[in-house]
């Protein structure tokens, strides 16, 4: 009989975060951040239901939190090549993060995630600039959703049957209002990202503007 290889070992006495240091004032684009940008990413594309939450825990893996990413994911802090976090994203068939038929990391994702190891994998933040009329689809919407959306909502089983792939799958659901709904968080749709803290008021506000003004591909 097969056993699965599942809860090998037991992280509930971690505390999810660690303290918060304060923010930096402004974000620095040579700088990776976990709170901003790496756990979101792997929120939507790894620590889901049947994969890395904490009640799959799948191969003793829990991707929920800094300290479980970090111990569960053998992150060698300044070597991204020795960490089985950024390992596994280049694998191929079932051995590859995310498995297939989930679509694999963007070459631009899988930088990120090894700039962020190599920079000591810190716990660590910045205050996003962020002007809710700027809201172009391909510079301010669409990365909103690569990183928050699109590991649950793309390959050949997207959750829901939703798909937020392209400017094409994102327009479907702007048109019918089910990518604001979730988003904002209102009455009658499922709150979105999934397991994840809700987007900022500005990022909202900027998916807002956009599918006010015709949900436009700019």
């Amino acid at each position: 009989m097969a056993i699965q290889c599942k809860h090998e070992t037991d992280f509930s006495f971690l505390p999810t975060d660690p303290v918060l240091p304060p923010p930096s004032a402004s974000c620095d684009p040579d700088t990776a951040y976990f709170v901003n940008s790496v756990l979101p990413l792997i929120t939507s594309s790894c620590a889901k239901s049947g994969c890395h939450d904490i009640a799959t825990a799948e191969h003793g893996v829990v991707l929920t939190d800094y300290y479980r990413i970090k111990i569960t994911g053998d992150v060698k802090p300044g070597n991204s090549g020795g960490s089985k976090l950024y390992k596994v994203l280049s694998k191929s068939g079932e051995d590859r993060m995310p498995p297939p038929p989930a679509d694999a990391f963007t070459s631009e994702q899988k930088a990120l995630i090894a700039k962020w190891i190599d920079q000591g994998a810190l716990y660590n933040y910045c205050t996003e600039a962020c002007d809710p009329n700027n809201f172009a689809f391909s510079a301010n919407i669409f990365p909103i959703i690569q990183t928050n959306c699109k590991g649950c909502h793309s390959g050949n089983q997207p959750a829901a049957g939703i798909r937020l792939e392209d400017y094409a799958t994102v327009k479907i659901v702007a048109d019918n209002g089910r990518l604001f709904g979730s988003v904002a968080q209102l009455s009658g749709y499922v709150p979105m990202p999934q397991n994840g803290s809700k987007l900022s008021d500005c990022n909202i506000n900027q998916i807002k503007n956009w599918i006010d003004n015709g949900a436009p591909n700019n």
